[in-house]
């Protein structure tokens, strides 16, 4: 309850929205809805708090336009109706916000926006001039041009990156569902909803689903992913069911509705939130419980000789993933070795692997200052 009274004091807010809350089907936009949410977001704003919306349902309303019944499958295609949708799905807003007196300015991301730092620091900085001038973001990302290598792939996950760029206080998702069950409430109607998760778990993540709805890209999984992102930013994060009346007011004056991922007390700097959430994941190292316990309680940076397996064919300078020996993700950092190389140092001293390594011999395969903790 203590978790739930704090958010009647927060003041940075980002709203993310999904496609399925926002669409009755292929270029049928809910308009009542999408009404419904920017009354809400205004007024909001109104009372002084800093508003940011992540949307979906750009190529929802293209489809519509381009006389297409549902969403293709070739990426030409897919940003074709990006294109043409995303100027819809912004007159819309822009038409909706000028009625209650708001302007609104659009921005379209990419992973490449967060993968280099400039970028990433460039665009956190729009954000917050934005914000200083009164004016409400609403986010994509930039599907018209995105290719897999640059897509973040999911507005759950954009909206956690939105959420830790701006040091956000709550990340609110509004879902198509009412949030986290212990079991899938399609196939048990007696599924229990799930308040409170203080800790993303392997369990917790075996709970998440798969992929979402045929117009959507996300699904529990990636909200779950999210969560994992905005909590280790020190953002709290809810799910909750985005065709609910007044949703917004009810979530911030600390009604229990929805799954409510609490935030971890410590807050990343810049740096470190870039490093853990902006750079691409490449791989995983799994260290043994003398190595996960120095990291987490001592801060320690990782030795070869902790090390028992590695997954991935990672380049030096990547960003992995530690885990573990339960497989749980303990931190995220910098390697300073290849896979190959890490793959052939694991669980030895630097002494006995020095002589064998080529190029600069690093004692730590990943130093504390590029490493940041995630349990």
């Amino acid at each position: 309850m203590a978790v739930r009274d704090e958010l009647k004091n927060v003041r940075r807010i980002v709203v993310k929205v999904g496609t399925s809350t926002l669409a009755y089907g292929p270029g049928r936009l809910n308009i009542m809805r999408m009404e419904k949410l920017v009354r809400e977001l205004a007024d909001l704003s109104n009372q002084g708090k800093e508003m940011i919306l992540v949307s979906s349902g750009a190529i929802a309303a293209g489809l519509g336009r381009l006389g297409l019944a549902e969403k293709p499958s070739a990426i030409p295609a897919k940003q074709a109706a990006a294109a043409v949708g995303q100027g819809v799905l912004m007159h819309i807003y822009e038409k909706m916000f000028s009625e209650y007196g708001k302007t609104m300015g659009q921005m379209l991301l990419t992973k490449e926006n967060a993968v280099r730092h400039h970028q990433y620091i460039n665009s956190r900085q729009a954000l917050l001039a934005l914000l200083n001038m009164g004016i409400i973001p609403v986010i994509n990302e930039n599907d018209a041009v995105a290719v897999d290598e640059i897509k973040i792939g999911d507005n759950d996950n954009l909206s956690a990156m939105v959420a830790t760029l701006v040091d956000a206080d709550v990340l609110i998702i509004l879902s198509d569902i009412n949030g986290l069950y212990e079991c899938d409430p399609q196939i048990n109607p007696n599924a229990r909803l799930i308040d409170t998760v203080s800790e993303i778990t392997p369990e917790i993540e075996r709970l998440a689903g798969g992929a979402g709805t045929k117009l959507g890209t996300g699904g529990m999984a990636t909200k779950i992913a999210a969560a994992q992102i905005a909590i280790n930013a020190g953002v709290t994060m809810l799910i909750v069911p985005g065709a609910a009346d007044n949703i917004l007011h009810r979530v911030l004056s600390g009604e229990i509705v929805g799954t409510i991922f609490p935030a971890k007390a410590a807050h990343l700097k810049v740096r470190k939130s870039w490093l853990a959430f902006g750079k691409r994941l490449e791989g995983d190292i799994v260290v043994d419980e003398g190595a996960a316990q120095a990291m987490l309680t001592q801060g320690s940076s990782l030795l070869a000789a902790g090390i028992t397996d590695v997954d991935g064919e990672f380049a030096a300078q990547s960003t992995v993933r530690i885990l573990a020996p339960t497989g749980r993700e303990i931190a995220r950092g910098i390697v300073n070795y290849d896979y190959l190389t890490v793959k052939n140092i694991a669980g030895q001293q630097t002494k006995d692997f020095a002589p064998t390594i080529s190029g600069k011999v690093y004692e730590e395969v990943i130093h504390r200052d590029n490493m940041v903790l995630m349990a």
